[in-house]
C-alpha cells in the first residue's frame, strides 16, 4: 500500500513539473510536445550526386611526395609549418613516409592528419 502511493506521488511529481517546464518555455501543459519537422528522403539522384562528389573530390587531392615536395607544398598539409617543412626537407630521403615520427620530424599526432595526404617516393 505505502509502495502504491509512493508511485502515485512520484508520478503526480514528475507532472506537476513537466506542467512547470512546459509553461516556463511558453508553451500550454495541454499541448503536445513539439516534435521536429520530418526530414525529406533524399532521392536517388541527390545520393548519386553526393557520391559523385566525393568521388570527384578524392581524385583532385593529389598525393605530396616528401622526399621531392618544396616548402611550399608541404606547408599546405594540416599541421605542417616553416619549421615542420625545413625538418622534412632536411631529412630526406625518406624510405617510408612512417619515417617521419620514427626519425623525430613531426609528432604521432600531425602525423595522423598528414599520412593520407603524402607519400615517400623512391628516388629514381
Amino acid at each position: 500500500m505505502k509502495r502504491t502511493i509512493s508511485f502515485i506521488t512520484l508520478g503526480a511529481l514528475a507532472l506537476a513539473l513537466t506542467a512547470s517546464l512546459a509553461l516556463s518555455q511558453g508553451s500550454t501543459p495541454a499541448a503536445a510536445p513539439a516534435t521536429p519537422p520530418a526530414k525529406a528522403a533524399p532521392t536517388a539522384k541527390a545520393e548519386t550526386a553526393t557520391k559523385t562528389t566525393m568521388k570527384t573530390a578524392k581524385v583532385k587531392m593529389e598525393m605530396i611526395d616528401i622526399n621531392s615536395a618544396s616548402k611550399e607544398d608541404l606547408m599546405k598539409l594540416t599541421g605542417v609549418g616553416d619549421v615542420i617543412a625545413d625538418k622534412i626537407i632536411a631529412g630526406r630521403p625518406y624510405k617510408t613516409k612512417a619515417e617521419l615520427v620514427s626519425k623525430g620530424i613531426v609528432t604521432k599526432g600531425v602525423y595522423s592528419k598528414i599520412r593520407g595526404h603524402v607519400v615517400a617516393k623512391k628516388a629514381a
